[in-house]
């Protein structure tokens, strides 16, 4: 039994995430916070810790509150959540990603009130984790509903770890048109003494084994050896040793001088106005945050079949999509650099998309439309 809502005072929700480090689930997390009217909901957020998560929503005016969560089942995490349920009167729980999504369901029982559970991508799930099945079967029982941020990553979840079609939902990530627009920038240029002519070619993203930047790296080399004059930047947080091996593949492809890692920036929407051509070349994407921000400025999009962008891109109307190798990443490039045409409709056409499927309103309206509807 959920706990009955009461219609004179505001809802008030209790948004977790166990991630601290900047990414697409914690943007998606830190403006649903932002987002939500303000008149209808009383938002608290429960974090792990510091970090970009904990600096991001302070800049906001948000204080927030810490749970550590540290090493495998932690009950007081769970306990000190139960805490912060009774003592802040919460009637919706809102988790995102695997580790919250399964304490907050477990906490949902315990307190008896409505749990939201959003999965961002397929890393959130392991085929080596043993508990796996467990894990699900909890959030199947615990939440209300279980939100999806596309299609095909909701297809997978039903199918692999039979979560419940009555419950499942997909809500596409929104971007921020204000933030992310067409606006020409060449900071990044000066920045890599680069001369104004050449053609810069970036990814923006974390370095992580699902970005598949190895291949973006072999097909910046074919690209390069037929247009000598692209540069190719990567925007994103990386270290350890999977950073260290990009380096090493890039010093081995003779791409030193062309080709450039710039580290996490704050600065995305002037990052993505810099860049002629943007590149998703991952092998994995619930959703892909980044092709939408990169859409909304206006950008020639080339994205691989990995998931999440089939379901945004439409095949040489707001970009091109090509199966997950270097030789269709380059020969779609080129494409783009040798038709001009290619770069003009692809600007016209995105606006639309944005706004009327992948606007930050829209799925802050789908989530508000949700909270209300199961109240």
């Amino acid at each position: 039994m959920v706990r009955r809502y009461t219609s004179s005072r505001m809802i008030r929700i209790l948004h977790t995430i166990d991630t601290t480090g900047p990414g697409g689930a914690e943007t998606v997390f830190i403006n649903l916070i932002k987002g939500l009217d303000p008149a209808q909901f009383q938002s608290f957020a429960a974090i792990r810790g510091l970090g970009w998560v904990c600096n991001t929503l302070r800049k906001n005016g948000i204080d927030p509150l810490f749970i550590p969560s540290r090493g495998g089942f932690n009950i007081r995490y769970l306990l000190e959540l139960v805490k912060i349920i009774y003592r802040y009167k919460i009637d919706i729980v809102q988790s995102h990603l695997l580790g919250s999504n399964v304490y907050c369901s477990l906490a949902g029982m315990i307190c008896r009130v409505l749990v939201f559970s959003t999965f961002h991508g397929f890393v959130d799930s392991s085929d080596e984790d043993r508990l796996m099945l467990l894990k699900s079967r909890i959030i199947n029982y615990g939440s209300g509903k279980i939100v999806f941020v596309s299609e095909r990553l909701r297809e997978y979840y039903l199918q692999e770890f039979g979560f419940s079609p009555s419950k499942s939902i997909t809500i596409y990530n929104g971007v921020d048109t204000s933030f992310f627009r067409p606006q020409k920038d060449d900071s990044i240029r000066k920045e890599l003494g680069l001369d104004p002519k050449k053609i810069l070619i970036g990814a923006v993203g974390n370095i992580r084994t699902a970005k598949g930047y190895d291949i973006f790296l072999r097909a910046a080399r074919l690209i390069h050896e037929k247009q000598p004059e692209c540069r190719f930047i990567i925007v994103g947080e990386g270290s350890g040793a999977l950073y260290e091996s990009l380096l090493n593949l890039r010093k081995e492809l003779g791409l030193e001088k062309v080709f450039f890692f710039l580290g996490f920036r704050e600065d995305t929407g002037r990052v993505y106005n810099n860049l002629d051509i943007f590149i998703s070349s991952s092998v994995s994407e619930g959703f892909s945050i980044s092709t939408i921000e990169a859409m909304a400025c206006g950008i020639p999009i080339v994205v691989t079949r990995s998931g999440g962008p089939d379901e945004i891109i439409r095949d040489y109307k707001n970009g091109i999509i090509v199966n997950n190798n270097e030789m269709e990443i380059a020969n779609a490039v080129i494409s783009i650099v040798d038709n001009i045409g290619i770069k003009r409709d692809a600007s016209i056409y995105t606006c639309d998309v944005i706004l009327n499927k992948f606007s930050m309103s829209r799925m802050i309206e789908m989530y508000q439309n949700c909270y209300k509807q199961f109240l």
